[in-house]
């Protein structure tokens, strides 16, 4: 196999480092600040256990989830499912509950909490989502596909 130059494995790397950073950081948010909303709740309430137990796998499975159903669709060429009205809900839950969260422990100022949640959660968000992407033997045919190019420019030496 020839040396691999081009925009195909940048992007694969791009995608990797985002992953290894941002979602790693996602999920001990997830439980951290789970952990502390969960906190102010009374002490005889059970469910004080639920947001740092439950939040970070919801989000894994629903982001992931919606991820491989879109690279799916963008690989057979068919409709997107994230236009399917209870796809979107769980990712817009997914988010509204680690934003909440992430405001929710907070005693001080709620803007900078909100949007320190909130950033956190869209790179959490992303890199979950793009998990099967940067998994997938199919990305360089369907960056071949959409780029016009011929493989060898896009550093896929062996197009089989």
């Amino acid at each position: 196999m020839g040396e691999r130059r081009g925009a195909l494995p940048e992007l694969r790397i791009l995608m990797w480092i985002v992953i290894a950073v941002a979602v790693p950081v996602y999920l001990v948010w997830l439980v951290q600040v789970g952990y502390l909303a969960g906190q102010q709740l009374p002490r005889s309430d059970v469910a004080r256990w639920a947001p740092p137990v439950l939040l970070p796998p919801a989000a894994v499975l629903f982001c992931v989830m919606a991820g491989w159903m879109w690279w799916g669709s963008v690989v057979d060429r068919t409709r997107s499912p994230l236009r399917e009205p209870w796809i979107a809900a769980t990712l817009v839950f997914v988010a509204v509950t680690s934003v909440f969260y992430g405001m929710a422990w907070v005693d001080g100022p709620w803007v900078s909490a909100g949007l320190l949640s909130a950033t956190v959660t869209a790179f959490g968000m992303i890199g979950l989502f793009f998990l099967p992407v940067a998994c997938s033997r199919q990305l360089p045919d369907v960056v071949r596909r959409h780029s016009g190019r011929p493989a060898a420019a896009l550093g896929d030496a062996d197009p089989q």
